[in-house]
C-alpha cells in the first residue's frame, strides 16, 4: 500500500486488510493475555486482561466486518510465538512495556493510513473506535511504564508533580527524602558496628552525604535534559509529519481531541484552525502525546542545583548530633533528629497527595523507624563479627 500514490484499498485488498487487522489484534490479544497470566502484581495484571479483553473485542468487530462484506473470517490464529517474544524482551518489565508502546503506535500509524485510503464507511467506522482505544492503550501504557520505574510511590507523585508544574519543588522534596533516608540508614549501622563512635560515624555520614548530593544532581540534571531532548525530538517528528503529510497531522490531532469527548467535526475543525500556525500545531502535538509543553520543562542546571542542595540538606540531619555528642547519647539524638526530619517529609508528601499531612508524616517516620532499627542491628552484627 503506497501512501504517496494515495492508492484505495477496495474488494480483494480489502477483504486481506481487515483478515490483516484480525490477525493484529488477536496477536495483541495473546501478548496481553500472556503478561496477565505471569504478572504477580493484582493491578497490573488487571490492566494487562483488561486490555487482552478489549483487543478481542476490536477482532470480534473485524470478523463481524468480514462477513458482511462476504469475506472469509480466519479459522483460527496462534498469536503465541509473538507473545512469548514480547515477553522475552531483555530486561524487566520497563523494557517489556517499552516494546509494547512501540507496537501500539505502528498500529495507530497503520490503522491511520487505512482510515485515509479505505473508502467503506463500515470500515472506517471501525477503524475510528479502534484508533480512539489504541490512544487510550497508549495512556494507560505510558503511565504503567511511568510507575514500574519508580522506585517508590513518593518518587512517582514527585516526578508527575514536577512534570506537571515544571517546578524545582518536587526535585527538592525527593533529594531531601533521599538524602535522610540514605544517610539515616549509613549512621545507624556505623553507630551499630562502633557503638557511637562519632569519628567513624562522621566520616561515613558525611562521605555518604557528598556522593548521595553529586548522584541526585547528576540524577535530576540528566532526567531534565532527557525530557527536553525527547520534547525537541518529539517537535522534529511531528514537523516532518506536518510538511510532508498534512492532512494526516490534522486527523491525528483531531483524534486526541476526540478522545477528551470533542465531537468529532468539531475536533476536525480545530485542527484545521491550529494548522494555520505551524509553531502552535507542532506544540499542541507534543503537548498531547507526552503531556508536556515547553513551558514545563524542568531547567537542567536548576534541577541539578534544587536536586544535589536539597540531598545534602536531607543528608546532613542524621549527623548533626555526633559533631557535639558520643556514644549512647550521640546515637539517640541523632534517632531523634532523624525521624522528626521523616516526619516533616512525609508531611510535605500532602502538597502532592490527597492523604492528610497528618497519616503522611506518621507513615514516613514508621518507614524511617523500621529503616533504623535494622540498620542498626546489622550494624551491631558486622562490629561483632569484625571484632
Amino acid at each position: 500500500m503506497d501512501d504517496k500514490q494515495h492508492i484505495e484499498i477496495t474488494g480483494q485488498r480489502l477483504t486481506e486488510q481487515l483478515q490483516h487487522n484480525w490477525a493484529l489484534e488477536m496477536d495483541g490479544t495473546a501478548m496481553y493475555g500472556a503478561l496477565a497470566d505471569r504478572e504477580k502484581i493484582p493491578e497490573r495484571k488487571q490492566i494487562f486482561k483488561t486490555l487482552s479483553e478489549l483487543e478481542r473485542k476490536h477482532a470480534r468487530r473485524w470478523e463481524k466486518r468480514l462477513a458482511e462484506l462476504g469475506g472469509d473470517v480466519p479459522e483460527a490464529h496462534s498469536g503465541k510465538a509473538h507473545a512469548v517474544r514480547i515477553a522475552d524482551t531483555p530486561g524487566g518489565m520497563q523494557e517489556i512495556i517499552q516494546a509494547i508502546i512501540g507496537e501500539e503506535r505502528r498500529d495507530v500509524s497503520a490503522y491511520l493510513r487505512q482510515l485515509r485510503l479505505i473508502s467503506d464507511e463500515g470500515t472506517r467506522e471501525i477503524l475510528r473506535e479502534v484508533i480512539l482505544d489504541e490512544f487510550a492503550h497508549g495512556h494507560v501504557l505510558t503511565r504503567l511504564l511511568e510507575q514500574s520505574g519508580s522506585r517508590s510511590a513518593l518518587d512517582y507523585l514527585l516526578r508527575r508533580q514536577r512534570q506537571g508544574t515544571g517546578s524545582w519543588i518536587g526535585d527538592a522534596v525527593y533529594g531531601v527524602n533521599d538524602g535522610l533516608g540514605a544517610i539515616f540508614g549509613i549512621v545507624s549501622g556505623v553507630s551499630g558496628a562502633t557503638l557511637g563512635d562519632s569519628h567513624f560515624v562522621l566520616l561515613a555520614g558525611v562521605s555518604g552525604m557528598i556522593a548521595s548530593a553529586l548522584s541526585m544532581g547528576s540524577g535530576a540534571y540528566l532526567a531534565a535534559k532527557s525530557e527536553r531532548e525527547i520534547f525537541e525530538a518529539e517537535l522534529a517528528k511531528e514537523r516532518d509529519l506536518f510538511e510532508n503529510h498534512l492532512a494526516s497531522a490534522k486527523e491525528e490531532l483531531a483524534i486526541f481531541y476526540q478522545l477528551k469527548g470533542v465531537p468529532e467535526e468539531d475536533s476536525l475543525r480545530i485542527a484545521d484552525f491550529l494548522a494555520e500556525n505551524e509553531d502552535q500545531f507542532l506544540k499542541t502535538m507534543a503537548a498531547e502525546k507526552l503531556n508536556l509543553t515547553e513551558d514545563a520543562l524542568s531547567d537542567p542546571i536548576k534541577s541539578a542545583l534544587s536536586g544535589s542542595i536539597s540531598t545534602a540538606l536531607g543528608a546532613f540531619v542524621p549527623v548533626i548530633p555526633f559533631f557535639f555528642l558520643h556514644g549512647t547519647k550521640a546515637v539517640v539524638a541523632a534517632a531523634i533528629v532523624s525521624l522528626a526530619a521523616h516526619f516533616a517529609v512525609g508531611a510535605a508528601k500532602s502538597l502532592v497527595t490527597v492523604r492528610s499531612w497528618w497519616s503522611s508524616g506518621w507513615e514516613m517516620t514508621l518507614v524511617g523507624a523500621a529503616e533504623g532499627v535494622v540498620t542498626y542491628i546489622i550494624g551491631v552484627g558486622l562490629g561483632r563479627v569484625g571484632a
